[in-house]
């Protein structure tokens, strides 16, 4: 028993360790940005005294000068939009895949498999010149181009959870007169609901954070992300503004932490019924 009890309080002593570690950056990020930009550099591991104090200044200089808030909005309504486009269509198209075999869903759902191991680097620059003479370069725009490279991690979890879903439930909903469409939303739709949360979480997670796609379609003249408006706090010259850097770093991070940790008992559910005769 004292040598269980020895092996136990290592290990939570190790991961106690290991996650101190990991939010660490975090931590770090969060003291500097209540610093004078001036002490960022010359003190980044150290507590905000009285002498490097800069209270909130950094972070009404990151909404006011670089217009953090309008970048907010738009990553928002990307984000939000682009999810739910995401959960409703691919949903969909699993359950389709699911129970209608042909030779076509069977070729579409190893479409959907084989656009997980693409590399994006290999379609951006023909993606960017697309969207641009297509007109996909607006938020709106933008929303149909999350959902092709989001659909291939959504479409395989889906699958797997419809798979686990008894057909007995759909045949005596179509029996009580309900068409194809009404027996999804009606019935298959509330079963999935863990794996809805669980895609849902992954793809928000994966959209608020992401760079590269928005700076590469969006008209940047007219939209940014967050991620963008923080790259353009970079001056000229090598000139960089830390102190609302990492203002606005902490702003961006916020509503994803609040996010998971409400959905966080959600995910390992979700992926564990997705995995069910996968």
């Amino acid at each position: 028993m004292k040598k269980r009890s020895g092996i136990s309080t290592l290990g939570t002593g190790a991961f106690t360790i290991l996650g101190l570690v990991y939010i660490a950056p975090i931590l770090i990020v969060l003291m500097n940005s209540f610093k004078k930009k001036v002490y960022i550099n010359k003190e980044p591991f150290t507590l905000p005294t009285e002498k490097t104090w800069n209270g909130l200044e950094n972070y009404l200089t990151a909404i006011d000068k670089y217009e953090l808030l309008s970048a907010v909005g738009w990553t928002v309504f990307i984000t939000v939009g682009s999810v739910l486009v995401i959960l409703v269509c691919t949903s969909m198209c699993a359950w389709y895949i699911t129970r209608v075999k042909t030779k076509f869903t069977k070729a579409l759902y190893l479409l959907c498999v084989f656009s997980m191991v693409v590399p994006f680097q290999m379609v951006m620059f023909t993606l960017s010149l697309v969207a641009d003479r297509t007109r996909l370069n607006t938020p709106w725009g933008i929303i149909i181009i999350y959902l092709g490279f989001g659909a291939g991690l959504a479409v395989f979890m889906f699958c797997g959870f419809v798979k686990s879903i008894p057909l007995e439930i759909e045949e005596a909903a179509l029996i009580d007169g309900c068409t194809p469409l009404r027996t999804f939303f009606s019935v298959v739709l509330p079963i999935m609901k863990p794996t809805y949360i669980s895609v849902g979480i992954l793809e928000t997670m994966w959209i608020w954070n992401d760079f590269l796609l928005p700076y590469l379609v969006l008209d940047l003249n007219k939209y940014k992300t967050i991620s963008i408006a923080i790259q353009y706090m970079k001056g000229s010259y090598g000139r960089v503004d830390m102190g609302a850097i990492m203002a606005a770093l902490i702003l961006a991070v916020i509503p994803v932490i609040i996010f998971y940790l409400s959905c966080q008992k959600h995910i390992i559910k979700g992926v564990a019924a997705g995995a069910v005769k996968g």
